[in-house]
This record gives structure tokens, sequence and C-alpha cells, in this order.
């Protein structure tokens, strides 16, 4: 079956469509081409503002919900006919507006809630394609965060019978799968480490009027604020154990706003540099203390894979563990394509009525099928 599976982080900055070829029950999985769509700035904006907003307008919320399933259905069209291939089941995980794993007092209950926007009775009419979207509602029903769940992926890529692997990403956040030597999948632990590129990212668009530091330049020629670096790691987000989740709710704006404030008059090549020794420290951290057992290699994806400042200063950092730092492009699967990827798997799952989720990675009390279909 030929799956289209279509990804839109927390940076907003675009679509990723991966088509992917999926066969019997493992699955076994075959990538056939992977293209993006950037959003166009206003959108962007957009959907930016949207992201755990204090006030929205509903009217404004709603056309936004039909756009993106236009612009996803868009990218699904575009991809099939650059590669000629018919698409069958569309995965698409929408782009999420807002995210809370943990219960919160909410008119007489505590609740855990998640919203991810995207038409997908669109996607299937534009598409011409089943869609399973909103994948994260079916875990959190059966007790769990909704998050991660790329690990599903991750177990079925990087499982090795001889030596544990940590696959790391580094998008918007950041979040990691432990996967040990010749591990069931009850024996995986996933969860998110902190901020990945978000906060790098926040800061160099407002301090150099930058989207992201490309290739890490800025970062290089600053100096880490050890004591900021420190000082944050002390808060009680990194010192919550795991399964957990983050977001814009933890790491966005308030966020950004206190962390300028933390260095103070610092050179602004100091700041980014700081931003992203945090992202590497945080990562270490959260194997240091979270992730039982000894692993031999940690392989990085996302976007934060592209940063060789990031890459040198996580490097630094694993490295005592007996850690060796890899890129996951080294396994045949570019690191822009990984997540596209996964929803094309959790959507295969789905259309053949399996579970998805890693209940030892989102705190599940059980495995659930995922998602919803939209029928073409």
């Amino acid at each position: 079956m030929i799956v289209a599976g279509v990804m839109s982080g927390t940076s907003a900055d675009g679509i990723n469509v991966a088509l992917v070829e999926l066969t019997g029950g493992g699955p076994q999985l075959k990538l056939l081409g992977h293209l993006e769509f950037p959003f166009p700035p206003a959108v962007r904006r957009a959907i930016l503002a949207a992201m755990n907003a204090e006030r929205a307008r509903v009217a404004d919320l709603a056309r936004l919900n039909f756009l993106l399933g236009h612009l996803y259905g868009g990218a699904v069209i575009a991809a099939a006919r650059k590669f000629k291939l018919r698409v069958e089941l569309v995965g698409c995980h929408g782009q999420t507006l807002y995210h809370q794993g943990e219960p919160q007092a909410f008119l007489g209950r505590k609740l855990a809630v998640t919203w991810q926007t995207g038409e997908a009775a669109v996607i299937a009419a534009r598409a011409g394609a089943p869609v399973v979207s909103d994948f994260r509602p079916a875990d959190m029903a059966a007790g769990g965060k909704g998050a991660p769940l790329v690990p599903f992926l991750d177990y079925l890529l990087y499982r090795d019978r001889r030596r544990g692997r940590i696959v790391q990403n580094v998008g918007g956040i950041a979040n990691l799968t432990a996967i040990p030597a010749g591990a069931k999948t009850e024996q995986v632990v996933a969860f998110d480490t902190g901020p990945g590129n978000m906060v790098m990212d926040a800061l160099t668009e407002r301090l150099f009027g930058q989207a992201f530091d490309r290739d890490g330049r800025i970062a290089a020629r600053g100096r880490v604020l050890e004591e900021v670096v420190s000082e944050i790691l002390r808060q009680p987000f990194f010192r919550r154990r795991p399964p957990r989740t983050a977001g814009r709710e933890e790491f966005g704006r308030e966020f950004v706003t206190k962390f300028l404030g933390r260095c103070e008059r610092a050179r602004k090549q100091d700041v980014v540099a700081t931003a992203t020794a945090l992202t590497a420290r945080s990562i270490a951290d959260s194997i240091r203390h979270f992730v039982p057992g000894s692993y031999a290699e940690l392989i990085v994806s996302g976007g934060g894979a592209e940063n060789p400042t990031l890459l040198r200063m996580l490097g630094e950092a694993v490295e005592p563990m007996g850690i060796r730092l890899r890129r996951s492009d080294e396994f045949g699967l570019p690191w822009a394509a990984k997540e596209a990827v996964a929803f094309a798997v959790l959507a295969y799952q789905t259309w053949r009525r399996r579970p998805g989720n890693l209940p030892s990675a989102t705190g599940a009390s059980r495995p659930a099928i995922l998602g919803k279909i939209s029928y073409a």
C-alpha cells in the first residue's frame, strides 16, 4: 500500500510529505519520495498566533482548519504528481495548536487535552484517498499523554539485537526514544527532553531578524552563559520523570522573554549560544537521569541535525557516557522525512486496525488504535 505521511511541526515552517510503500504486519517500509512545502508567510504568522493563544476568534480558527486542509491536500497531490504515484491512504498529523498532556482542572473536572487542526475531510476530498488524522486523542483516552508517537517508527527502524540505541529528534521540541539491545516494545522508553530548535529559532529571529541560526554560525561565535543554563535546568520540567511532553506551552513566547531577561546585557551571539547549549545539555541530562541501562549510539534527526554547533555541544555532553553521536541519514532515512514517514506508518496501522502507540512511551494503560478516518 502506498501511503502519504503529512507533517507540520511546532516550528510551523511548512508541510512535509513522505510517500511510503508499506507491506505486511511488521510493517516493512520503503521511502519512495519526500517533498517539503514552506507555508506562505501570512499562513505561518496565523498559525503561530493561534498556538497557545490567550484569546482567538472562533471564526479565524475554523477558517484556519479548512485552509490547512486545502494546503495539506494540495501538498499530497503535488507529491504524488512529482513521483508519479497513486496514493491509497493519507496519514496527516495536522498542526498542533495546543497540547496539554497533564490533567488540569476545568469546569469541575481534571482533563488532559490536545488539539490538532487541518480538516481531514477536505484533504480526503482533494487527494481522492481516505485520511487518518487526529492521532493523539485515542492514546489520551487510554490514560496516555498523547505523545510521543514517533517512537513506534523508531522501534521499527533502529532496534538492534546487540547494541542499545537512543534516537533523538530535535524539532521545535526535542524528544528521545531509548531502545535497549534486543528490546521488546514494552521496554522502550520515550519522552520529550525539552526545547529543541524552538527557543534557538525564536531568539535568532528576535535578535538577528533570521528565521533560524543557519549552520549554527551565530552560536559558534558566542560564549555560553553557564549560570543561565544551570538555573533553567533546575526548573521543575527538567526534573519531572517520564512520561512527559512539552510544547509552546512550556517553551514558547513567555519562556523566550524570560530567557532574554536572564541573559541581561549579554552579547546577542552569547544569547543564541546559551540557548543552543540548553538544548544540548537538557538532552544529555535527560539521558543521564531518566534512561536506565547502557547505550552505544545517539542517532540524531530533525532540523537540529543540520546545526553543527548543536551537534558539537551534544557530542561533548554525551561522550562521558560512552555514547557515540550519529545522524539518522546514515541509516537510509533523511532526517527531514522521518516524522512524515512516522505518520504514514501510524495511518497504515490504523487502517489495518492495529495499535500505533507504545504505552511505555506515552503512559497509556493499553495499546490503542490511533486516529479517525475520513473517507474520500
